[in-house]
């Protein structure tokens, strides 16, 4: 069979224009029959490597997934783009199970999603056994390692699925998994050959902030209030906060509900309907919640207690702008917090395993401490380096420094901690210095020092935030065991002796916590009042077919609506997220609404400019892999003699061919053309077409003409309209008349 275009599926199914990165190589890994590893943060398209391959294969691709409402969410989403998928879980009667199994028996079934507990159901590996299995996507694989964060043991009988259908290729996916849970993860699967793939965890929509735990109910009511456009979930240490902060909301008018595992089923179930529904807004919870759902459009993340982990941490926020929006991320800090976590780790019983606790939670004390970028740290914390001077995106960067005389109170720290013996943590010395009667303190006597309640009008985080800026400074040291022990360096007793004068630069807190993308977002300008109207329309329609409203169109999709104000099919067709599918069902209705809110209003449509001719930064960079198929191909070598070169595939060097022309560089493809007659025939089977698209156009054509020929000939057309100064007015990708 003829593999179909990629690029071509992923518009006319999927409504994008471009893939995100890594997506298109993982794909063509998989259509090549080669496993593949695939570690991407959560919102950077995971989903999307398995869904479009399907659609290239002939046979069924079988998808496992420990998350029962994440099938459903998927496959509301799959169906509505006109892919017929379908899941069976314990949720699903026998009957309807059978009948699911026979559809897909018959070919009438193209994704079928699964929990790893059916290949223990009686007759389901007979099921395999009848069916054309094309590929095995592995959702979660995590899920397999006992090093990982959440294992299960029904995922180790997947090695299963390897032993009979050796030759299938097999997809593991997960978002967090560090190298000894990769390896365990390849091993368990019986993959050893997987290609890996690493994304980058820097999720650059996403804003970063921390607060200190004062007054921190009336600064939350003030987030959700100013984020009241979006969904939010604010995190929780317990079941209890959980449900009392739910009740406070709802007393202040923030319709909130709260979710944990001691609910009853039903009504985890009933507050996740209404949530991904867009009924209800703000969800209070325990980390139980937010797994199993695939909703895009979160605006807001607050942890009102601390988190256990930076890996926990992490995977909670990137639950906000999964479809790449400008969204916010929120951490209210506080000692008390810290002090409940460590009484939780302090009853873990093995003391390798208590020990490993106690590190994490400093790592996520620090983070919620830094003086320096916040971004930088987390990525540093997963292996990735970060080497921008500001992120833009986090409180410290968006915040102005400010210098401020710290002789006096350096002085009473430093003192505070030699008088205390340098044998003490920052917590213990911050009490001394505050007064603190505590029984521990009292015990050694350091109530009775002079330093006893000396700093007694500092707040204690900000006592923490200027030990940690002597820290900095090299004044005092802390010991690398459980205690965190400080102690006052070389540097600090010259400070001491000296008496010198001590000036410190610490981040003043940005006044508005608002979404504000880093530098280089894209971030339209649209209509709110269209914007409304149009979300209004979509929540119809979502009502009317029980799906969630995201699966009708995206924020994304619907502001640039709001944008770009289109007025016909054509112009409607162009908007991100809108395939052949979803022009077809929606495109007339929406029409009706921006007509009308625009025409009154003397608004006129604004042409969008074809993703592939937008300026791409990504290929200006020195070393960057469209760089080096760009220098190679100018060296003189053909596509072909890249390919082996760059030991990748041909189609990756072509996808690299389109970006490097789209972002204006002229190659020299001639030399790769098919003879003059049969470039004629291609050119005019393009303008009759009046489409970009390669499937009509071979449909003209016949099959003596191969998708990658057409692709290669459709780069040059478009460079060569490029270099005639065709597009000036943003329409370059029309095709050739």
């Amino acid at each position: 069979m003829q593999t179909p275009d990629i690029h071509d599926l992923l518009k006319t199914r999927f409504g994008y224009d471009e893939f995100r990165p890594l997506q298109a190589e993982i794909i063509r890994t998989v259509l090549a029959g080669r496993d593949a590893l695939v570690l991407m943060p959560t919102g950077g398209g995971k989903s999307l490597c398995y869904q479009l391959p399907a659609l290239c294969l002939d046979g069924l691709t079988l998808v496992v997934s420990p998350l029962i409402a994440l099938m459903k969410d998927q496959v509301d989403a799959l169906r509505a783009n006109g892919v017929a998928a379908a899941f069976v879980n314990s949720t699903v009667p026998p009957g309807e199970a059978r009948e699911i199994l026979a559809d897909a028996r018959a070919g009438r079934v193209k994704i079928l999603y699964i929990a790893p507990e059916r290949l223990a159901v009686p007759g389901f590996r007979d099921f395999l056994g009848s069916v054309d299995l094309s590929q095995i996507a592995i959702d979660e694989a995590h899920c397999i390692s006992e090093w990982g964060h959440d294992f299960r043991p029904d995922y180790r009988n997947l090695h299963v699925l390897r032993q009979r259908f050796p030759e299938t290729p097999v997809m593991a996916l997960t978002a967090t998994a560090t190298t000894q849970v990769r390896d365990d993860i390849v091993g368990q699967l019986a993959i050893p050959r997987a290609r890996q793939f690493v994304a980058s965890f820097d999720r650059q929509n996403l804003t970063y902030h921390v607060r200190i735990k004062r007054g921190a109910f009336e600064a939350l009511l003030d987030l959700l209030r100013r984020h009241a456009d979006g969904s939010a979930i604010v995190y929780c240490l317990s079941r209890q906060n959980a449900e009392d902060l739910a009740a406070d909301l709802t007393d202040e008018g923030i319709r909130a509900l709260p979710y944990h595992a001691g609910l009853d089923p039903a009504v985890r179930r009933t507050t996740q309907e209404q949530f991904i529904r867009d009924e209800v807004t703000v969800v209070t919870a325990t980390i139980a919640f937010g797994m199993g759902i695939d909703k895009p459009d979160v605006r807001l993340i607050v942890h009102y207690n601390l988190p256990k982990t930076l890996e926990g941490y992490y995977q909670e926020t990137g639950r906000a702008g999964r479809d790449g929006l400008p969204s916010t991320c929120v951490l209210f800090y506080g000692a008390s917090d810290r002090h409940a976590l460590t009484g939780f780790i302090e009853q873990i019983q093995d003391e390798t395993e208590r020990a490993r606790a106690r590190h994490k939670l400093q790592r996520m004390v620090n983070y919620s401490q830094l003086q320096t970028c916040r971004r930088a740290y987390l990525l540093d914390y997963f292996g990735e380096a970060y080497d921008q001077a500001s992120c833009g995106g986090c409180d410290i960067c968006l915040g102005e420094r400010e210098e401020f005389d710290a002789t006096e109170i350096a002085q009473k720290i430093l003192s505070a901690v030699i008088r205390t013996g340098e044998r003490f943590g920052a917590d213990h010395v911050i009490q001394v210095l505050r007064g603190g009667r505590g029984r521990r303190l009292r015990e050694a006597g350091h109530d009775r020092l002079s330093v006893h309640g000396i700093a007694r009008d500092q707040g204690r985080i900000e006592l923490h935030d200027i030990v940690s800026l002597l820290e900095d400074a090299g004044l005092v040291g802390r010991s690398a065991d459980r205690y965190r022990s400080l102690a006052v360096t070389p540097n600090g007793r010259d400070f001491l002796r000296r008496r010198e004068p001590l000036t410190l630069s610490r981040v003043k807190p940005p006044e508005d916590d608002a979404s504000q993308p880093p530098p280089g977002l894209d971030r339209l300008d649209f209509d709110r009042g269209l914007f409304d109207h149009l979300r209004d329309l979509r929540w119809r329609l979502a009502q009317a077919r029980n799906v969630p409203p995201y699966v009708i169109f995206g924020d994304q999709s619907l502001q640039e609506m709001a944008h770009y104000l289109p007025q016909s099919r054509a112009s409607f067709s162009n908007i991100s997220g809108v395939g052949r599918v979803k022009l077809n069902e929606f495109a007339d209705e929406f029409l009706r609404v921006i007509r009308d809110y625009a025409e009154p209003r003397g608004l006129a449509e604004r042409p969008k400019t074809p993703a592939r001719t937008r300026p791409d930064r990504a290929i200006r960079r020195r070393g960057s892999t469209y760089r080096q198929t760009l220098d190679l191909l100018h060296s003189g070598l053909s596509i072909s003699e890249v390919s082996r070169r760059r030991e990748l595939t041909e189609g990756t060097i072509m996808s690299h061919l389109e970006r490097l022309i789209a972002a204006g560089e002229t190659l020299p493809l001639e030399r790769e053309l098919p003879p003059p007659e049969r470039l004629s025939r291609i050119e005019q089977a393009f303008a009759d077409a009046g489409s970009w698209n390669l499937a009509p156009v071979r449909e003209r054509l016949g099959d003596d003409f191969s998708y990658e020929e057409l692709r290669l000939v459709r780069a040059w057309l478009d460079q060569q309209g490029r270099m005639k100064g065709e597009g000036a007015d943003g329409n370059a990708r029309q095709p050739p008349a």
